[in-house]
């Protein structure tokens, strides 16, 4: 199966709203604006494009995620497959462009954000409700524990060049830089 991913930037327009769909599957919505920027060389200086607003629509655990970590205002960085809701409002048909997003987090260009890792446990409900193939029991089966919530439990060896794991003598091969040269400062808000 192909998919055509979107990415977007902009701010979220309201705070994210959570719901249960008629299956009993969660899922969070809200509003993103994202406003096109482009150098008028005419005017010599940066000019605002058209504003466009996207419904983004998560679900599952990234529905809790996103309904706890974002707020109105804030930047944000959503990618999804965009498609279009229609339906008829007594002012007459009516569409809305919505991203049902994939990933969905705070744009680090604009500010700073602390990670946390959540782990949500689904009810039997909801495990009994979750079809083959996507990651939970087929026909109403009770599925196995996971071995281990955390994915860095693996007991996996240390990378050669992670001076963190290797008591801090990396050698350095395939890396960018050692750190230590000087960069040139970002200008603000570009």
């Amino acid at each position: 199966m192909s998919e055509a991913l979107t990415t977007l930037t902009g701010f979220v327009g309201d705070d994210p709203r959570q719901f249960v769909s008629a299956t009993g599957t969660s899922f969070t919505t809200f509003r993103m604006a994202t406003t096109r920027r482009f150098f008028d060389r005419t005017k010599g200086e940066w000019v605002d494009g058209q504003t466009l607003w996207f419904t983004v629509k998560s679900w599952r655990d990234m529905a809790r995620n996103v309904a706890e970590s974002l707020r109105k205002g804030e930047p944000v960085i959503a990618t999804g497959v965009l498609g279009v809701d229609e339906w008829i409002s007594p002012d007459g048909p009516r569409t809305s462009l919505v991203l049902e997003a994939r990933a969905v987090g705070h744009d680090l260009s604009r500010g700073q954000a602390r990670f946390a890792r959540t782990v949500h446990r689904s009810t039997p409900d909801e495990r009994d409700r979750t079809a083959p193939g996507t990651g939970g029991p087929a026909d109403g089966a009770e599925a196995e524990p996971p071995v281990s919530d955390d994915p860095w439990a693996a007991g996996l060896p240390a990378l050669e060049d992670d001076p963190e794991a290797t008591g801090g003598q990396a050698d350095g091969a395939g890396l960018a830089g050692s750190g230590d040269e000087e960069r040139e400062p970002v200008a603000a808000g570009v």
